[in-house]
């Protein structure tokens, strides 16, 4: 691991190299889980990856963010890490003010970061992403780009034009980043460019405006049977439609959101779909936030769970690098660096079988091929009453099935999350309800102890940390492949840092383990750092 020389160490590191588009919320819990983090500004470059400064409350905090974090892959780009030695930190290095890449500001320039649990409550940095036809991009960038530069000074934000995406392609996705009121004056500036030019051309065909926004947040837009798209339809104006999810990849998780009306319609349609998408993925950041750190031994940018960052996980995500903190988080021992797959048991009302699997299986189908994931359901039903809870309210089903979901963890997390999401969108859970599941997990007999701890110490730390409800019931009988269940109850976040944990200490013991089978050892395994 590259180490700076002892006389180089700072408080101070400069980190290069970050894709363009990553959100503040997701480097600031990647950076908070060294240490506090005093200050975070970002650099003004000219190069398309961003740049920022960061302050550590200690020197090795500092020294341990440089040696998990230079090097990391990050949706294809390796982080670059150095430090700014103590006499050079206060030289003037300009922070972000009207920069041309990288990350933007909400307003006035982000000069402070405390970290995930202390920072100030801001607008929601998710961008506005639309798709224009690609005859009309000439026109919105302007004679030597005046028209586009114009467009960012008058509305404060930064547009990325992605002219060199989809070649050859009848259209171009735009990419505007700025305040909510930012996002929507650019927009209806671009729609009025659009108009003028196509008059100018005497190109007679409808524009229709065309928000891309992340499949995550598509589902809470429409809302049950149709009903929040339909009121903005209504309210508005406008004709909207949404593209099949058939269109989605692994490669692709956005949906097209076809608004048809006149230009200020239009406009308004664009400020409620987009109010929709920034409540849903505030709902999301806060969900993670409520979380110490971000989930150990799973990659969130290779999730695509935020816009604007990887687009889901290729075969190139780099699997390589474990994310930092993950602490064996993957537990591969094949050698091939990639994760191993995890087999999770979720248990789900069975009056909610038919719309996971949804018309000809198509649902299912669908779901299996964006998580990459096996994902197969019981025929047999359960009765799943929980013991902490009064009887079940009359007329309720307390019967439930087994989804069986077989992938690496991010897969897990794609799959499981969607199926909550489906469960919440289609009124599964009443609309102040989260939606709590029971994941069964099986762990080897033998280290069933180690998930529970000396006196329950280990699953006591466990619900603490997660939120969720984490139990090894006591009397199993291991099964034939000498496994016993671990039961997680939970929402979505936190259930998905219960099984990352639990996956942790399981690649523990089987780390402790590896050694044993040879007849001639070559002395213990090395002493793992404890955790806190």
């Amino acid at each position: 691991m590259l180490k700076g020389p002892p006389d180089r160490v700072s408080c101070k590191l400069q980190i290069r190299n970050i894709p363009p588009h990553m959100q503040w919320e997701v480097l600031d819990g990647m950076l908070a889980q060294y240490g506090t983090v005093e200050n975070c500004e970002q650099v003004n470059t000219d190069t398309d990856t961003a740049v920022v400064n960061v302050r550590y409350g200690a020197k090795d905090q500092a020294r341990q963010a440089m040696e998990k974090l230079n090097g990391f892959l990050m949706e294809n780009f390796a982080l670059k890490v150095s430090y700014i030695p103590d006499e050079m930190a206060t030289a003037d290095v300009p922070p972000l003010g009207g920069g041309r890449r990288g990350f933007v500001p909400r307003g006035p320039p982000r000069s402070g970061s405390p970290g995930l649990g202390a920072r100030p409550k801001l607008q929601s940095e998710v961008p506005l992403r639309i798709l224009v036809p690609t005859q009309f991009v000439g026109a919105i960038i302007g004679k030597e780009g005046a028209t586009i530069r114009n467009i960012t000074k008058q509305t404060h934000s930064k547009i990325d034009i992605h002219r060199k995406e989809n070649a050859g392609a009848a259209e171009k996705p735009i990419t505007v980043h700025s305040t909510p009121e930012g996002c929507s004056n650019a927009c209806r500036t671009i729609m009025e460019i659009m108009q003028k030019e196509a008059l100018d051309t005497k190109f007679t065909e409808e524009i229709p405006l065309k928000i891309l926004a992340h499949n995550n947040f598509v589902g809470r837009l429409i809302g049950k049977e149709g009903r929040n798209l339909k009121k903005i339809e209504v309210d508005t104006e406008t004709k909207i439609t949404i593209s099949p999810l058939q269109d989605l990849t692994l490669y692709n998780p956005e949906r097209t959101i076809t608004v048809k009306g006149s230009i200020e319609a239009c406009s308004r349609a664009e400020e409620e779909v987009m109010k929709k998408v920034r409540e849903s993925y505030e709902n999301d950041v806060a969900a993670m936030n409520l979380q110490s750190n971000l989930i150990p031994g799973l990659n969130l940018n290779a999730l695509g769970l935020f816009p604007g960052g990887a687009p889901g996980m290729g075969p190139s995500m780099g699997h390589n690098a474990p994310p930092p903190g993950a602490q064996g988080g993957y537990s591969s021992f094949g050698g091939q660096g990639q994760p191993e797959s995890e087999t999770v048991h979720l248990f789900i009302p069975a009056l909610a079988v038919g719309a996971i699997i949804g018309k000809q299986g198509q649902h299912i189908k669908q779901l299996s091929r964006y998580a990459g994931a096996s994902i197969k359901i019981s025929a047999e039903e359960v009765s799943v009453v929980d013991a902490n809870q009064v009887a079940p309210p009359e007329g309720m089903d307390t019967k439930q099935r087994m989804v069986i979901i077989a992938g690496p963890p991010e897969a897990q997390f794609k799959a499981q999350g969607r199926i909550f999401g489906k469960l919440k969108e289609e009124n599964f859970f009443g609309p102040k309800e989260e939606v709590k599941l029971e994941a069964h997990i099986k762990v080897p007999s033998f280290a069933a102890g180690r998930v529970i701890g000396k006196g329950g110490k280990t699953v006591n730390e466990l619900q603490n940390l997660t939120s969720a409800e984490v139990v090894v019931p006591r009397d199993q009988t291991p099964d034939e492949n000498d496994q016993v269940i671990v039961k997680i109850t939970g929402h979505f976040y936190a259930s998905q840092l219960a099984q990352r944990k639990i996956q942790e200490i399981l690649s523990q013991v089987r780390r402790q383990q590896q050694p044993k089978p040879s007849p001639r050892g070559e002395g213990p395994p090395l002493p793992r750092p404890s955790r806190k």
